[in-house]
């Protein structure tokens, strides 16, 4: 991880980020996001970054690298996960 990425949020950026994470029934994983790209936008160390939204410093990396690389949407979603294919539908559930 030597690559540093720099987070500069826009005005609307940082009003719609301060916004997740103030209220509403969200995602976790979102608002964590969220709050990683806030702290690095004020110049926070990733590593302090990660002891206060309790993620590891890989997340805190891989977050600020989608938001610089991708986009702030990017960002905060997520991909899909791998793995098995559904034994059942949801009918059958």
């Amino acid at each position: 991880m030597n690559v540093r990425y720099r987070v500069d949020l826009e005005e609307g950026e940082h009003a719609h980020l301060a916004a997740l994470v103030a209220g509403g029934h969200r995602s976790v994983r979102r608002v964590k996001r969220a709050q990683i790209l806030l702290a690095a936008a004020d110049g926070q160390p990733e590593e302090a970054i990660a002891r206060t939204v309790h993620v590891g410093t890989s997340t805190v990396y891989r977050t600020k690298r989608r938001f610089v690389e991708e986009s702030l949407e990017a960002a905060l979603s997520e991909d899909p996960r791998p793995g098995g294919t559904r034994k059942l539908t949801g009918s059958e559930e």
